[in-house]
């Protein structure tokens, strides 16, 4: 089998391309390389992903057709796995053009591809966000989510209803994954547990919106890196419309104060803390309804917060050295 990876020098993408390499399927890698944050940890887990053999990889933006076009031309590819995005809820205020090209440009030049090659199956990232402020908890994928509150969000509900047209126009198979506030390893810097734990051992204030009292649905790498696998090989009757979204979430929420009270247990350091207002795009909280991630994809998140927090706190030291 033949995979093709948007966004393999990212986080999650790199994660899940180890994944594959190491169980021997083929392996395609495309990125642009974006200095959204340092591009020196995004070679780093390149240079992990280019030791396992059956993989190439190919410095693209996905939102340039013929280079995309020119790339996968006389490739087989049976599935594609898309993460490739412009991440970061508050830097959508700040550049939200870099939002429409990557996430809207990107993702229909990934659905035009598969358009002319129905027979490859589509496997894309959406994200908690799209459920906004919803008062519901936890967040079921039947709820309504025509209420994002930033760009961001915006552009992944776009993402999800695009995937929806082309799969019923055009008789596509493809999964969307709603992911939860993944952390772990390799992690991006301008997610809030890397701030944490790097304010926490220079002895800088940390930021705390909201008094500390939002909460997330913090999900662990590993075990978001299975939920994919599992989309990627679910097997599913052929039918016209065939387009599923699933949350992927570890499905027990914490506040960001007990975030910061474990990462201060397991450096043996208590932190400076900087009370701020909640910011725009915020919501107060994330939590994950994964009962049909369960039943379907076999999904069942295994690493406690704890456990999570500490494996990351390793590697984070490490990855400073």
């Amino acid at each position: 089998m033949n995979i093709l990876i948007t966004g393999v020098a990212g986080f999650i993408g790199s994660k899940v391309a180890i994944k594959l390499l190491s169980e021997g399927f083929h392996v395609y890698g495309i990125d642009n390389l974006n200095n959204y944050y340092d591009v020196k940890l995004k070679h780093y887990r390149l240079n992990h992903i280019k030791k396992h053999k059956n993989f190439l990889f190919k410095n693209i933006d996905i939102s340039y057709k013929k280079e995309l076009n020119n790339f996968l031309k006389n490739k087989n590819i049976n599935v594609i796995c898309h993460l490739a995005a412009q991440a970061g809820v508050r830097y959508s205020l700040v550049n939200p053009n870099a939002y429409t090209k990557s996430n809207i440009d990107g993702f229909l030049e990934i659905l035009e591809y598969c358009r002319f090659k129905p027979e490859t199956k589509l496997v894309y990232a959406s994200s908690s966000s799209v459920y906004g402020e919803n008062k519901k908890t936890p967040f079921s994928v039947s709820d309504d989510v025509s209420n994002p509150i930033s760009l961001y969000a915006a552009t992944k509900r776009a993402n999800e209803l695009m995937a929806e047209s082309y799969s019923k126009l055009f008789s596509l198979e493809i999964i969307g994954l709603r992911f939860f506030t993944v952390y772990g390893p390799w992690g991006r810097p301008d997610m809030a547990i890397w701030q944490f734990t790097d304010s926490i051992i220079k002895n800088k204030a940390i930021n705390v919106y909201h008094k500390g009292i939002l909460k997330r649905d913090f999900t662990y790498i590993d075990d978001i890196v299975i939920g994919i696998k599992n989309a990627i090989f679910l097997k599913k009757k052929p039918r016209r419309n065939n387009h599923t979204i699933f949350n992927l979430g570890n499905n027990k929420p914490i506040s960001v104060n007990q975030t910061i009270n474990l990462i201060e247990s397991i450096l043996n350091k208590k932190s400076k803390k900087k009370y701020l207002p909640m910011q725009l795009g915020d919501v107060k909280t994330t939590y994950a309804d994964i009962n049909k991630s369960k039943k379907e994809l076999k999904f069942n998140p295994s690493t406690n917060m704890k456990e999570g927090l500490e494996k990351f706190i390793m590697w984070f030291k490490s990855y400073k050295k």
